[in-house]
């Protein structure tokens, strides 16, 4: 069989440029020795999750601490799965999470010149390396038809054989040239396929650079390498593209080990020397006292959104991360508290082998600690970006006032004090944390531990005499003035002693007051609140608490 006629029959020249050429157009990177180049490479269609940015952390680390280059490809190849506005989404939301790319689709930088960096306005060099391979006889057309296919992938699972393409299953793998060309002149549809030249019998070792020595079998299967359309199927172009953007490490799920054989065959075929590959563990959680995968179905916190309109800490959620990549970084991190993570020696050898458990509440904890460092103008610029995105109407209009919401936040964080309070979570949280401040968020139920004159009491003796000028001292004093009238031990001592002798003590009158003026039994410090709110709502909130 003329090979090369069958090529330029499959696949007309049409002004295609031989293979060889693409080495001269996407030379070898001008890169340090030892700088890795690593791609996040998603498919546009609109949903972000967690593992996106787990694995886009673990690719720009792996980049950034070797001095190399991180770089976003679009792999576009499924048109049905395309989502408009997906690829602004992936850069957005990583941008978010403090992760940006050097170069690449929709990246505005002198970098670019190993594009287009979408896989669809790559078609011509596939199909350059498609006609190279057939006119080699390492690939063929198929005329298959899908019912054709149903009906074969029927008889093997029924038989409980292997499915697939390959073997005495091969069905168009060796037609003759009179059968092709009939095919071809009837218009009859085909895809090419790759002519596999594996055996299930052979077994090769190969290196993961995470889990280390893996042995696999050949690959046997006669994949599609183009479509009927002349679009690549993901197999073929990520090789291709991986060759020809230089890039050196990939990094990607583990579920992808079952297609190793087929990727390492396509690399070998091609003439081109494969990456070093890394196969992440799957991110894993609790479901009771079982472990299992996080699932887009059941679990909300898989979205990168989640986190967004929760208002977790952006820096707090790539730190967490980056104690799920490499195990030793929280101890990097208890050693460096104020240090940035970059400084932090990321290594690819050092991420686990087996499932990693996603923790939301070691999360919250990291974010607690993380906003606890920030000044509060800086939470207010943290805090109002959040509102300003998924605040209510009544959040934004307070955070108009930005001198008022700072004097809160001082309070809420213990800016003033030697220990920072981590009262705040995050965004969300903190926002109705401040609820009580404004009179139009504060809906309180008061739920009071003493009968109505006791509390009515210690009430109005509270305010006939509050003067919002008193310092926490003055203030107290009052209160303790107030105590013994309702029955109350004015000193703790004197409380603790004899406790029969009293119907409560001063901090109960003080509860009294904080329920009254936050519709709440726990509180920052009260006399600040009270300065905050000024006398004359102070005032009126005494007044309404009553029963």
């Amino acid at each position: 069989m003329d090979l090369k006629k069958l090529a330029a029959a499959l696949i007309p020249d049409k002004g295609l440029l031989p293979p060889e050429k693409y080495e001269e157009i996407f030379p070898p990177r001008e890169v340090s020795k030892g700088a890795e180049v690593t791609r996040l490479a998603p498919s546009p269609t609109g949903f972000i999750h967690l593992g996106n940015l787990y694995s886009a952390l673990a690719d720009e680390r792996a980049a950034h601490t070797t001095g190399g280059i991180f770089y976003l490809r679009i792999e576009d190849t499924d048109e049905k799965r395309k989502v408009d506005g997906a690829v602004e989404s992936v850069i957005r939301s990583l941008k978010y999470f403090g992760i940006k790319f050097d170069e690449g689709a929709e990246i505005d930088s002198p970098l670019n010149n190993y594009g287009p960096y979408y896989q669809r306005r790559r078609a011509e060099i596939y199909r350059s390396f498609a006609k190279k391979l057939i006119e080699e006889g390492l690939a063929y057309p198929c005329f298959c038809t899908a019912e054709e296919l149903d009906e074969v992938r029927k008889t093997q699972t029924e038989g409980k054989e292997t499915t697939g393409y390959y073997g005495k299953y091969a069905k168009c793998r060796n037609l003759s040239e009179d059968e092709i060309y009939k095919n071809l002149k009837s218009g009859k549809p085909f895809v090419i396929r790759l002519k596999s030249q594996g055996s299930i019998e052979n077994k090769t070792t190969f290196r993961d650079a995470i889990k280390g020595d893996i042995t696999v079998t050949e690959n046997d299967q006669d994949v599609v390498i183009l479509k009927s359309d002349g679009i690549p199927t993901y197999h073929f172009a990520h090789a291709i593209d991986d060759h020809f953007m230089r890039t050196t490490l990939v990094i990607r799920g583990e579920e992808w080990l079952s297609s190793l054989p087929v990727h390492l065959e396509l690399h070998k075929v091609l003439g081109f020397k494969p990456p070093r590959y890394a196969h992440t563990s799957s991110l894993m959680k609790m479901d009771g006292e079982t472990k299992r995968k996080l699932s887009k179905r059941k679990d909300p916190e898989l979205s990168l959104d989640y986190y967004r309109k929760a208002g977790y800490y952006p820096l707090a959620v790539v730190k967490y991360l980056m104690t799920v990549l490499n195990s030793n970084f929280e101890e990097w991190s208890l050693k460096n508290p104020d240090g940035d993570y970059r400084d932090f020696k990321f290594k690819i050898d050092k991420m686990g082998k087996s499932g990693a458990l996603f923790d939301l509440e070691k999360l919250s904890d990291v974010s607690r600690t993380e906003i606890s460092k920030l000044s509060a103008e800086e939470c207010f610029d943290f805090l109002n970006e959040w509102v300003a995105e998924f605040g209510a109407e009544a959040d934004v209009k307070h955070f108009e006032n930005k001198d008022y919401i700072v004097k809160i936040l001082n309070l809420i964080m213990g800016t003033g004090g030697k220990k920072r309070r981590k009262d705040i979570e995050r965004a969300e949280q903190g926002v109705r944390l401040m609820d009580y401040f404004f009179d139009d968020t504060f809906k309180p139920e008061y739920s009071y531990r003493f009968d109505k004159e006791t509390v009515n009491t210690v009430l109005n003796e509270f305010a006939a005499i509050y003067d919002p000028a008193d310092d926490n001292s003055a203030w107290f004093a009052k209160v303790k003035a107030i105590a013994p009238k309702v029955g109350f031990a004015a000193e703790m001592s004197e409380y603790k002693q004899h406790p029969e002798n009293f119907k409560g003590s001063v901090s109960d009158a003080a509860e009294i007051l904080r329920i009254a003026v936050t519709g709440s039994p726990n509180s920052p410090d009260l006399c600040t609140i009270m300065s905050i709110l000024g006398k004359e709502r102070t005032a009126s909130r005494l007044t309404s608490a009553k029963i």
